[in-house]
């Protein structure tokens, strides 16, 4: 099973229920990895997407503790064993952890790959993601560093 994310240099991940930045080569590698696959999300978190509706072409898995919430499309969890079954069926390398802080942190442990888009730069915060350098995580590859709307960015992928 994978996390992808993206980050700031302080591994902030949101502020008000939103992400940092909106960068839109950080958008196409998200669709370039979880297309075809399996996200897992909290319900703040799909509700984030545009319309709030499930993105198309993957499975999205919603997990909330609120039992009468309903969303079309979706596959909607209540408990974390009963997203780890749901997903037996999967092969773990197309199941992608995708946000939001809570479901990440409850996941953090089953993850063997993270998929994080690292920006060079620090925003104003009230969600983070453990900082996987910190914690002794190696980062197996790396892209070229990306610039949009003056940011600097890049893409690596993590290992435990």
């Amino acid at each position: 099973m994978n996390a992808i994310v993206v980050v700031d240099k302080n591994w902030a991940i949101g502020k008000d229920g939103s992400l940092l930045v909106h960068l839109p080569g950080d958008l196409k590698y998200y669709r370039q990895k979880t297309l075809g696959k399996v996200i897992v999300v909290g319900r703040k978190t799909l509700e984030s997407f545009p319309g709030g509706k499930p993105l198309p072409d993957r499975t999205n898995i919603v997990l909330t503790s609120d039992p009468a919430y309903g969303a079309n499309g979706c596959i909607i969890c209540h408990s974390k064993d009963e997203v780890m079954e749901t997903i037996a069926g999967y092969d773990p390398e197309d199941v992608f952890i995708a946000g939001g802080s809570q479901i990440y942190e409850q996941f953090m442990e089953d993850c063997d790959g993270f998929y994080v888009t690292k920006i060079y730069d620090e925003f104003e915060a009230d969600r983070y993601f453990p900082d996987l350098d910190a914690a002794g995580y190696k980062a197996i590859w790396e892209s070229e560093m990306q610039q949009e709307k003056g940011i600097a960015y890049r893409f690596l992928k993590y290992s435990r």
